[in-house]
């Protein structure tokens, strides 16, 4: 066993609940605490990606219960990559909330550390009722959040998007009592052994528990049609906030990878692929919509929100092709796209400070005060996220076009990403022409002085476009190897064969 796994989840519970016994403490050392426990998590995340790029799985068993019937975490290349990229994204958030963001609640710094924990979770669990807790954690932070500041701005999207979730869970439920009302387990990897020698008169019920779990992936992911709550939420949410939840699509798009990977791939047995066949055109049909609501998009938060729905679209649309290649380019891609259309989240934020009643909205307004910086971090993102050269998204969407088989389906994935990268462009430019460009006579009382951490922050994650191509080697490599990790589930299998801490004392 390996106690690290437990710090990721461990540490912002300790940190949020500290920080809930010091909501009257002064501001100043909230956040310094705050901001101390995102730093340690990320260097505990950098940590595990290191000790995960062996190849080797590792576990944690809570109580020393051996698997599958206690608590375990589990520790490979893809939950060690995941839990860093969240853990990098959330430092720089919570950098940019000392804004001002966190002043507005007591509770700020706490349902920010609650938030983390449940990504943390989420990620590492190893059984399909743990990724239900932790899915609710991560959302009952996230309500939270998603209403920091009050307003009925954020009160309507924030209703539609905790009701819509609540229904998520109640058919997370079903879908996993009826998995276990059949196979009595619900360990991921003892799954995969039970689903494989399901009676025939319960398949039924194994297929209708599989395919109620996909779709509530697709609802965490948003996935066509599951999609709509998205944009006006994120676009509601404060910016530092709206910038995190570019990782919670993320989660939905976890579990698929994992549990169709494990449970329902091709060493499944009679329930081998399930779902897959949806999922290609599902994918297909989000990017389309994804590039629709970018094109008609009034605000840049809106466009950017639709660009999260975009970059679902094309994660999904390479992992439904069920190839290691094509897997790969989905990790490199899902890298990119969480820290660039985060960081585009943050600059949407920081023009909007500076145009005054125009805020984010793509009309003509006075001209900003720091234009020529947050053009050019508007450029680098935009660029990124769209998919040109010589940026990180061109090269991960090169890596999923490349991975694609010759055939049909080459076709649709080739037509559909391009034409849509081409649409998405149009979309850039055309609110990037109307904001920068075309200013009228007059001035803003409050121009919104741009601040050092404000600043650090948002370059940093727009700059993460640039350091993906300088280390494009190394990270493809270990995509690769995650990928090829993902494809042979028998490797993840043998954790059950894992010794507890007694029996490797009498070994």
């Amino acid at each position: 066993m390996n106690h690290w796994l437990a710090a990721p989840i461990l540490l912002p519970l300790l940190g949020g609940i500290l920080q809930i016994f010091m909501s009257f403490a002064p501001l100043g050392l909230r956040r310094v605490l705050g901001l101390a426990t995102t730093t340690l998590i990320l260097v505990i995340s950098l940590g595990l990606v290191l000790l995960a790029d062996d190849g080797s799985y590792r576990i944690y068993a809570f109580g020393n219960w051996a698997p599958p019937f206690g608590i375990v975490l589990v520790l490979d290349r893809l939950s060690a990559i995941m839990v860093f990229i969240t853990a990098f994204l959330a430092l720089f958030c919570h950098i940019y909330s000392i804004r001002g963001t966190d002043a507005v609640g007591r509770h700020f710094h706490a349902l920010f550390l609650f938030q983390i924990m449940g990504l943390n979770i989420a990620f590492l669990t190893g059984d399909l009722f743990n990724l239900f807790v932790a899915f609710e954690v991560l959302l009952i932070a996230s309500y939270g959040l998603l209403m920091h500041g009050g307003g009925s701005v954020r009160s309507i999207p924030g209703l539609h998007y905790v009701v819509l979730n609540l229904v998520g869970s109640a058919l997370f439920l079903i879908g996993v009592g009826m998995l276990y009302s059949v196979t009595g387990t619900l360990n991921m990897a003892d799954l995969a052994l039970a689903v494989r020698d399901v009676d025939p008169n319960d398949l039924p019920l194994v297929e209708s528990g599989g395919m109620i779990l996909l779709v509530v992936f697709a609802l965490k992911a948003a996935i066509l049609p599951l999609c709509f709550w998205l944009p006006q939420a994120y676009a509601a949410a404060t910016a530092p906030v709206a910038a995190l939840f570019a990782v919670m699509t993320k989660v939905g798009i976890y579990a698929i990878v994992r549990v169709y990977s494990l449970i329902f791939g091709a060493e499944g047995g009679p329930v081998a692929n399930l779902g897959m066949d949806w999922l290609f055109p599902l994918s297909l049909l989000t990017i389309a919509m994804g590039v629709l609501g970018a094109v008609g998009a009034d605000g840049l938060r809106k466009l950017v929100a639709w660009q999260v729905i975009i970059s679902v679209g094309t994660l999904m649309a390479a992992i439904s092709l069920g190839t290691a290649p094509a897997t790969s380019a989905a990790l490199f891609y899902l890298v990119h796209t969480t820290w660039i259309t985060a960081g585009l989240f943050l600059v949407a934020d920081l023009i909007a400070r500076q145009r005054g009643t125009a805020e984010d909205r793509i009309v003509t307004a006075p001209r900003m005060r720091s234009r020529t910086l947050l053009s050019i971090l508007f450029l680098l993102g935009t660029t990124a996220a769209a998919g040109l050269p010589p940026l990180s998204g061109f090269f991960a969407k090169v890596l999923i076009l490349e991975s694609v088989n010759t055939g049909v389906s080459m076709a649709w994935v080739w037509g559909v990403i391009i034409v849509g990268s081409f649409m998405t462009v149009v979309a850039f430019s055309r609110a990037g022409s109307i904001v920068f460009w075309r200013n009228v006579e007059g001035h803003v009382k409050d121009p919104g002085r741009l601040t050092l951490p404000v600043t650090v922050s948002t370059s940093v994650l727009i700059g993460m476009s640039l350091a993906i191509v300088a280390f494009a080697g190394p990270i493809t490599e270990y995509t690769d190897a995650a990928a090829r990790q993902l494809h042979t589930p028998s490797m993840y299998i043998e954790i059950l064969q894992t010794p507890m801490v007694g029996e490797e004392v009498t070994q």
